[in-house]
């Protein structure tokens, strides 16, 4: 038995007692997936698997994995700035109570993270 061979246009590898397309993702391009990325990644894997394998198949799940990780980001970043107007967390808390302006600010992390989390990490709708 062949250890491989190409048969209309499709490279097949032997695995076994069977032969196996050898398919790859034909982007080179290198991708930075951060934490939401990643977090966002292993939610779909579990839950929409039909969805993953489409992504994946047509090769597009790495730059998908990008976009949301980048679209959670900014989002991110947008609801903290929001936050730190809206509840008055100031450079002066910073001077004057600096235990206050970290508690505050980490308040304010977490509750943008919860938001981009329930609206975009872990979206059911896709």
């Amino acid at each position: 038995m062949k250890e491989k061979f190409i048969e209309n246009g499709i490279e097949y590898v032997r695995n076994g007692d069977y032969y196996i397309p050898n398919l790859t993702v034909p982007d080179d391009k290198v991708y930075n997936i951060g934490k939401y990325g990643r977090m966002h990644e292993r939610f779909i894997k579990e839950n929409r698997p039909c969805f993953y394998s489409m992504k994946m198949l047509n090769g597009t799940w790495l730059a998908y994995l990008e976009e949301i990780d980048t679209s959670a980001k900014e989002m991110v970043d947008r609801l903290i700035k929001e936050l730190v107007v809206k509840r008055g967390v100031t450079e002066e808390l910073k001077a004057k109570d600096q235990f206050a302006w970290v508690s505050a600010m980490e308040q304010i992390k977490h509750t943008a993270e919860e938001f981009v989390f329930s609206d975009l990490i872990y979206a059911t709708e896709v």
